[in-house]
């Protein structure tokens, strides 16, 4: 969603935690007192019992909808991470088996990883961050490696295996592009985001009906469910997209070992 990403690229994680946990705290309190104004007798205490009971059962199922969609957006950032480094090894790798060509053409294909790994940081991942990103950004350097490998006829037993190799690599590194920017537009089914933030509307319009003569004793519930389901909802936000906010995929894999020297 396009408020989602304004907030977790333009608000570090502190300021998305206090407009999103603080927001609905506040929005809670304030119902609270509403309601009860408007409705004197709940202070009396009198649906208490069923508002435990309400409470506890749908505690329970969003609970575990929450765990599903935690884990199953944890993994995700973890499977996108481990795409990024993959790409960057087999990048890296290809430096290296490269080295066995003759010098003119290591030099071109040296090249032309520099530019893709330069246009991966400095164009691809920006776009990845904003949920658009762009299949051709980076498909010019991929063209010319395998252009310049066409080009190229391996003579010694070394070249050739070493030729294999790159070829190898160089299939892996596409494969694992493609994985990457489709990864990058990942986000939470709908179905899955109504279940999350429906149930959230659920949960702390019940509070309202828990009655205490003691004001402070009442807000203090309300406020303490509405911070736990504030704090569930940032987590879900924060690890939505794997590519924007604090918590996500860093380029640095493809500024470090081998590709270093593009840098």
């Amino acid at each position: 969603m396009a408020v989602e990403l304004w907030l977790l690229n333009n608000l570090s994680t502190l300021s998305t935690a206090t407009v999103l946990v603080g927001g609905l705290v506040v929005l809670t309190l304030a119902g609270n007192v509403l309601v009860h104004r408007r409705f004197p007798s709940l202070a009396e205490g009198e649906h208490n019992d069923m508002v435990g009971v309400v409470l506890g059962m749908f505690g329970a199922i969003y609970g575990i909808i929450l765990a599903f969609v935690v884990v199953t957006l944890w993994t995700q950032l973890q499977a996108a991470d481990g795409v990024v480094a993959n790409e960057a090894s087999d990048l890296a790798q290809i430096v290296r088996t490269v080295r066995a060509l003759p010098p003119d053409q290591q030099q071109r294909i040296e090249t032309a990883i520099g530019d893709y790994a330069h246009t991966v940081v400095e164009v691809q991942w920006p776009l990845m961050r904003e949920g658009r990103p762009d299949y051709a950004a980076s498909q010019t350097q991929i063209d010319k490696i395998y252009t310049v490998l066409q080009a190229y006829e391996p003579k010694t037993e070394s070249q050739k295996a070493f030729y294999a190799q790159t070829i190898e690599r160089l299939n892996d590194v596409v494969a694992q592009r493609r994985a990457r920017i489709t990864q990058s537009q990942q986000e939470l089914p709908l179905l899955l985001r109504c279940l999350v933030y429906g149930g959230a509307l659920v949960m702390v319009p019940l509070t309202f009906l828990y009655g205490n003569k003691n004001g402070g004793v009442r807000l203090l519930f309300a406020g303490s469910v509405a911070a736990l389901i504030g704090f569930s909802l940032l987590l879900v936000v924060v690890l939505d997209r794997p590519f924007a906010g604090d918590i996500s995929v860093s380029p640095d894999a493809f500024k470090e070992g081998a590709l270093a020297q593009f840098w």
